[in-house]
Protein backbone atom coordinates (compact mmCIF):
# COMPACT_ATOMS: atom_id res chain seq x y z
CA UNK A 1 0.00 0.00 0.00
CA UNK A 2 1.25 3.85 -1.00
CA UNK A 3 2.10 5.15 2.05
CA UNK A 4 1.19 9.04 2.54
CA UNK A 5 3.26 11.26 4.98
CA UNK A 6 2.82 14.46 6.39
CA UNK A 7 5.44 17.27 7.01
CA UNK A 8 4.19 20.19 9.09
CA UNK A 9 3.51 22.05 12.50
CA UNK A 10 1.21 20.12 15.33
CA UNK A 11 -1.13 23.53 17.61
CA UNK A 12 -4.11 22.70 19.91
CA UNK A 13 -6.74 25.29 18.25
CA UNK A 14 -9.36 26.36 20.82
CA UNK A 15 -12.19 28.11 18.77
CA UNK A 16 -14.15 30.94 19.67
CA UNK A 17 -17.48 31.87 18.16
CA UNK A 18 -19.72 34.77 19.61
CA UNK A 19 -16.13 35.43 22.17
CA UNK A 20 -16.78 32.02 23.78
CA UNK A 21 -14.61 29.05 23.69
CA UNK A 22 -16.89 26.34 21.99
CA UNK A 23 -14.33 23.70 20.80
CA UNK A 24 -10.47 22.45 21.34
CA UNK A 25 -9.02 20.22 18.34
CA UNK A 26 -5.94 19.08 17.94
CA UNK A 27 -5.00 20.67 14.31
CA UNK A 28 -2.17 21.76 12.11
CA UNK A 29 -2.48 22.46 8.55
CA UNK A 30 -1.20 19.27 7.26
CA UNK A 31 -2.19 17.37 10.45
CA UNK A 32 -5.59 18.44 9.42
CA UNK A 33 -5.20 16.44 6.02
CA UNK A 34 -3.51 13.91 7.09
CA UNK A 35 -5.99 12.87 10.54
CA UNK A 36 -8.90 12.71 7.53
CA UNK A 37 -6.63 10.67 5.48
CA UNK A 38 -6.31 8.41 8.48
CA UNK A 39 -9.85 7.86 8.93
CA UNK A 40 -10.39 6.74 5.39
CA UNK A 41 -7.77 3.91 5.94
CA UNK A 42 -4.88 4.70 4.24
CA UNK A 43 -1.10 4.10 5.80
CA UNK A 44 -0.55 7.67 6.69
CA UNK A 45 2.47 8.66 8.91
CA UNK A 46 2.87 12.34 10.03
CA UNK A 47 6.63 14.31 10.85
CA UNK A 48 5.91 16.99 13.84
CA UNK A 49 6.68 18.06 16.68
CA UNK A 50 4.93 19.13 20.42
CA UNK A 51 6.14 19.13 23.59
CA UNK A 52 6.12 16.21 26.07
CA UNK A 53 2.91 17.90 27.91
CA UNK A 54 -0.69 17.29 28.33
CA UNK A 55 -1.40 19.01 25.34
CA UNK A 56 1.12 16.98 23.58
CA UNK A 57 -0.37 13.80 25.02
CA UNK A 58 -3.70 14.50 23.95
CA UNK A 59 -2.43 14.90 20.08
CA UNK A 60 -0.67 11.88 20.10
CA UNK A 61 -3.77 10.18 21.01
CA UNK A 62 -5.27 11.58 18.44
CA UNK A 63 -2.92 10.61 16.20
CA UNK A 64 -3.24 7.35 16.95
CA UNK A 65 -7.13 7.44 17.30
CA UNK A 66 -7.32 7.91 13.82
CA UNK A 67 -4.78 5.24 12.09
CA UNK A 68 -1.67 7.66 11.86
CA UNK A 69 1.58 6.71 12.82
CA UNK A 70 3.43 8.75 15.48
CA UNK A 71 6.69 7.08 14.99
CA UNK A 72 8.26 10.12 13.55
CA UNK A 73 6.52 12.72 16.33
CA UNK A 74 9.52 14.55 17.78
CA UNK A 75 8.52 15.04 21.57
CA UNK A 76 11.00 17.81 23.28
CA UNK A 77 11.34 18.85 27.01
CA UNK A 78 12.30 22.34 26.88
CA UNK A 79 9.40 24.05 25.83
CA UNK A 80 5.60 23.68 25.03
CA UNK A 81 2.92 22.52 22.76
CA UNK A 82 1.50 25.39 20.64
CA UNK A 83 -2.09 26.38 20.64
CA UNK A 84 -3.99 28.85 18.81
CA UNK A 85 -7.05 31.06 19.38
CA UNK A 86 -8.86 30.96 15.97
CA UNK A 87 -12.00 33.66 16.12
CA UNK A 88 -14.76 32.75 14.05
CA UNK A 89 -16.55 35.83 12.49
CA UNK A 90 -20.02 36.34 11.05
CA UNK A 91 -18.88 34.25 7.58
CA UNK A 92 -17.18 31.40 10.22
CA UNK A 93 -14.09 32.23 8.61
CA UNK A 94 -11.00 32.76 11.78
CA UNK A 95 -8.51 34.76 12.63
CA UNK A 96 -5.55 33.38 14.56
CA UNK A 97 -3.59 33.91 17.69
CA UNK A 98 -0.64 32.02 18.21
CA UNK A 99 0.89 30.99 21.19
CA UNK A 100 4.46 29.13 20.77
CA UNK A 101 7.11 28.04 23.03
CA UNK A 102 9.77 25.93 20.74
CA UNK A 103 13.43 24.69 21.89
CA UNK A 104 16.48 25.08 20.78
CA UNK A 105 16.95 21.85 18.54
CA UNK A 106 13.81 21.04 16.74
CA UNK A 107 12.40 18.63 14.49
CA UNK A 108 14.84 15.60 15.82
CA UNK A 109 13.44 12.69 14.26
CA UNK A 110 14.63 9.47 12.00
CA UNK A 111 12.52 10.00 8.68
CA UNK A 112 10.47 7.03 7.79
CA UNK A 113 10.84 4.56 4.30
CA UNK A 114 9.47 6.28 1.40
CA UNK A 115 9.02 4.37 -1.70
CA UNK A 116 8.31 5.05 -4.88
CA UNK A 117 5.11 6.97 -5.62
CA UNK A 118 4.29 7.84 -2.22
CA UNK A 119 2.87 10.81 -1.49
CA UNK A 120 3.99 13.57 1.19
CA UNK A 121 1.93 16.36 2.00
CA UNK A 122 3.73 19.53 2.91
CA UNK A 123 2.83 23.36 3.33
CA UNK A 124 2.81 26.40 5.37
CA UNK A 125 4.99 28.21 6.90
CA UNK A 126 6.47 25.29 8.61
CA UNK A 127 8.55 24.11 5.60
CA UNK A 128 9.78 28.29 4.78
CA UNK A 129 10.94 28.44 8.46
CA UNK A 130 14.65 29.41 8.21
CA UNK A 131 15.31 27.73 11.79
CA UNK A 132 13.99 24.57 10.18
CA UNK A 133 14.68 24.88 6.28
CA UNK A 134 18.08 22.91 6.35
CA UNK A 135 15.26 19.82 8.09
CA UNK A 136 12.88 20.13 5.48
CA UNK A 137 15.43 20.35 2.84
CA UNK A 138 17.39 17.23 3.63
CA UNK A 139 13.90 15.35 4.22
CA UNK A 140 12.53 16.44 0.42
CA UNK A 141 15.94 15.91 -0.86
CA UNK A 142 15.29 12.29 -0.04
CA UNK A 143 12.01 12.03 -1.00
CA UNK A 144 12.62 13.13 -4.31
CA UNK A 145 15.96 10.49 -4.40
CA UNK A 146 13.11 7.87 -3.14
CA UNK A 147 10.63 9.21 -6.45
CA UNK A 148 7.68 9.94 -3.85
CA UNK A 149 4.88 12.48 -5.27
CA UNK A 150 5.20 15.86 -3.57
CA UNK A 151 2.41 17.50 -3.00
CA UNK A 152 2.70 21.79 -1.76
CA UNK A 153 0.08 23.36 -0.17
CA UNK A 154 1.05 26.95 0.08
CA UNK A 155 -0.57 28.48 2.92
CA UNK A 156 1.42 31.41 2.83
CA UNK A 157 -1.10 33.63 6.06
CA UNK A 158 -0.76 37.74 5.45
CA UNK A 159 1.07 37.53 8.85
CA UNK A 160 3.94 36.65 6.70
CA UNK A 161 3.54 38.89 4.03
CA UNK A 162 5.91 40.79 5.56
CA UNK A 163 8.67 38.90 5.12
CA UNK A 164 7.91 37.42 1.52
CA UNK A 165 10.95 38.56 -0.45
CA UNK A 166 13.33 37.40 2.39
CA UNK A 167 11.53 34.06 1.71
CA UNK A 168 11.08 34.29 -2.36
CA UNK A 169 14.16 32.22 -2.76
CA UNK A 170 12.69 29.05 -0.83
CA UNK A 171 8.76 29.43 -2.01
CA UNK A 172 10.59 28.87 -5.33
CA UNK A 173 12.72 26.28 -4.03
CA UNK A 174 9.58 24.15 -2.77
CA UNK A 175 7.57 24.83 -6.06
CA UNK A 176 10.65 23.11 -7.57
CA UNK A 177 10.72 20.17 -5.23
CA UNK A 178 7.10 20.16 -6.04
CA UNK A 179 4.92 17.74 -8.38
CA UNK A 180 1.43 19.48 -7.59
CA UNK A 181 1.39 22.75 -6.04
CA UNK A 182 -2.10 23.98 -4.50
CA UNK A 183 -2.38 27.93 -3.57
CA UNK A 184 -5.25 30.23 -3.04
CA UNK A 185 -5.50 33.44 -4.53
CA UNK A 186 -4.58 35.27 -1.19
CA UNK A 187 -1.27 33.30 -0.63
CA UNK A 188 -0.98 34.12 -3.89
CA UNK A 189 -1.48 37.88 -3.37
CA UNK A 190 0.12 37.75 0.07
CA UNK A 191 3.34 36.15 -1.46
CA UNK A 192 3.45 37.67 -5.28
CA UNK A 193 1.08 40.34 -5.00
CA UNK A 194 -1.00 38.51 -7.73
CA UNK A 195 -4.32 37.31 -6.99
CA UNK A 196 -5.36 35.96 -10.83
CA UNK A 197 -4.43 32.65 -10.67
CA UNK A 198 -3.31 32.52 -14.22
CA UNK A 199 -1.01 35.52 -13.75
CA UNK A 200 0.62 33.38 -10.78
CA UNK A 201 1.23 30.15 -12.62
CA UNK A 202 2.32 31.75 -15.61
CA UNK A 203 4.86 34.02 -13.51
CA UNK A 204 5.69 32.66 -10.61
CA UNK A 205 5.00 28.82 -10.98
CA UNK A 206 4.69 26.93 -14.03
CA UNK A 207 8.54 27.62 -14.63
CA UNK A 208 9.01 25.22 -11.31
CA UNK A 209 6.47 22.88 -11.47
CA UNK A 210 3.87 22.59 -14.40
CA UNK A 211 0.66 21.29 -11.94
CA UNK A 212 -1.09 24.04 -10.28
CA UNK A 213 -4.56 23.92 -8.24
CA UNK A 214 -5.72 27.43 -7.11
CA UNK A 215 -8.79 27.64 -4.84
CA UNK A 216 -10.96 30.57 -3.89
CA UNK A 217 -12.91 30.15 -0.89
CA UNK A 218 -16.34 30.02 -2.50
CA UNK A 219 -15.33 31.05 -6.05
CA UNK A 220 -14.29 28.47 -8.47
CA UNK A 221 -11.44 25.99 -8.11
CA UNK A 222 -8.50 26.74 -10.92
CA UNK A 223 -6.61 23.74 -12.50
CA UNK A 224 -3.70 24.47 -14.29
CA UNK A 225 -1.48 21.38 -16.28
CA UNK A 226 0.25 21.04 -19.76
CA UNK A 227 -2.94 19.28 -21.22
CA UNK A 228 -5.55 20.36 -18.86
CA UNK A 229 -6.93 24.30 -17.86
CA UNK A 230 -10.20 24.18 -16.32
CA UNK A 231 -12.45 25.85 -13.70
CA UNK A 232 -14.75 23.97 -11.36
CA UNK A 233 -17.80 25.52 -9.72
CA UNK A 234 -17.87 25.78 -5.92
CA UNK A 235 -21.10 24.56 -4.74
CA UNK A 236 -22.62 27.14 -1.89
CA UNK A 237 -23.00 25.31 1.68
CA UNK A 238 -24.22 26.35 4.65
CA UNK A 239 -20.85 26.64 6.99
CA UNK A 240 -20.20 26.25 10.52
CA UNK A 241 -16.30 26.76 10.13
CA UNK A 242 -14.05 26.94 7.16
CA UNK A 243 -11.37 25.95 9.62
CA UNK A 244 -9.83 22.96 7.19
CA UNK A 245 -11.83 23.76 4.55
CA UNK A 246 -8.28 24.04 1.94
CA UNK A 247 -6.58 21.10 4.27
CA UNK A 248 -8.89 18.60 3.77
CA UNK A 249 -9.35 19.67 0.08
CA UNK A 250 -5.88 18.65 0.08
CA UNK A 251 -6.78 15.63 1.57
CA UNK A 252 -9.70 15.24 -1.03
CA UNK A 253 -6.76 15.52 -4.12
CA UNK A 254 -4.67 13.13 -2.21
CA UNK A 255 -6.92 10.44 -1.36
CA UNK A 256 -8.23 11.25 -5.38
CA UNK A 257 -4.51 10.16 -6.58
CA UNK A 258 -4.73 6.73 -4.51
CA UNK A 259 -8.13 6.49 -5.64
CA UNK A 260 -7.00 6.74 -9.21
CA UNK A 261 -3.80 4.39 -8.88
CA UNK A 262 -2.29 7.67 -10.10
CA UNK A 263 1.74 7.58 -10.11
CA UNK A 264 4.34 10.31 -10.27
CA UNK A 265 5.29 10.01 -13.57
CA UNK A 266 1.51 9.98 -15.20
CA UNK A 267 0.84 13.37 -14.18
CA UNK A 268 2.32 15.47 -16.87
CA UNK A 269 -0.01 13.35 -19.30
CA UNK A 270 -3.56 13.22 -16.91
CA UNK A 271 -6.08 13.61 -18.62
CA UNK A 272 -9.46 15.79 -18.22
CA UNK A 273 -11.85 13.24 -16.27
CA UNK A 274 -8.96 11.86 -14.15
CA UNK A 275 -8.35 15.29 -12.84
CA UNK A 276 -12.30 15.80 -12.64
CA UNK A 277 -12.12 12.81 -10.21
CA UNK A 278 -9.22 13.92 -8.18
CA UNK A 279 -10.43 17.69 -7.59
CA UNK A 280 -14.44 16.16 -6.84
CA UNK A 281 -12.92 14.05 -4.19
CA UNK A 282 -11.29 17.80 -2.57
CA UNK A 283 -14.53 19.24 -2.88
CA UNK A 284 -16.32 16.52 -1.13
CA UNK A 285 -14.03 16.61 1.74
CA UNK A 286 -13.80 20.16 1.93
CA UNK A 287 -17.27 20.90 2.02
CA UNK A 288 -17.63 17.81 4.95
CA UNK A 289 -15.24 19.10 6.86
CA UNK A 290 -16.91 23.23 6.90
CA UNK A 291 -19.95 22.02 8.39
CA UNK A 292 -18.31 21.09 11.74
CA UNK A 293 -15.90 22.73 13.94
CA UNK A 294 -13.91 19.69 13.46
CA UNK A 295 -10.68 20.06 11.71
CA UNK A 296 -10.91 16.71 9.85
CA UNK A 297 -14.01 14.94 8.20
CA UNK A 298 -16.13 12.69 10.77
CA UNK A 299 -15.19 9.22 11.16
CA UNK A 300 -18.92 8.58 9.93
CA UNK A 301 -18.38 10.32 6.61
CA UNK A 302 -15.25 8.73 5.72
CA UNK A 303 -16.77 5.27 6.34
CA UNK A 304 -19.84 6.01 3.88
CA UNK A 305 -17.13 7.68 1.62
CA UNK A 306 -15.07 4.57 1.30
CA UNK A 307 -17.87 2.56 0.22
Amino acid sequence: MRKIIGIGETILDIIFKNEQPTAAVPGGSVFNGIISLGRLGLNVTMITETGNDKVGGIIKSFMKDNGVDDSCVCMYEDGRTAISLAYLNDRNDAEYTFYKDYPKCRLEVEWPEINKDDIIMMGSYFVLNPVLRDKVKEFLDYAREREALIYYDINFRSSHASEALKLYGTILENFEYADIVRGSTEDFQNMFGISDAHKAYNQEVALYCKRMLCTDADGDIKLMTPSVDKAYKVNKIETVSTIGAGDNFNAGVVFGLIRNNVTRDQLDNLDEQTWDKIVQTGQDLAAQVCQSFNNSISKEFAENYIK
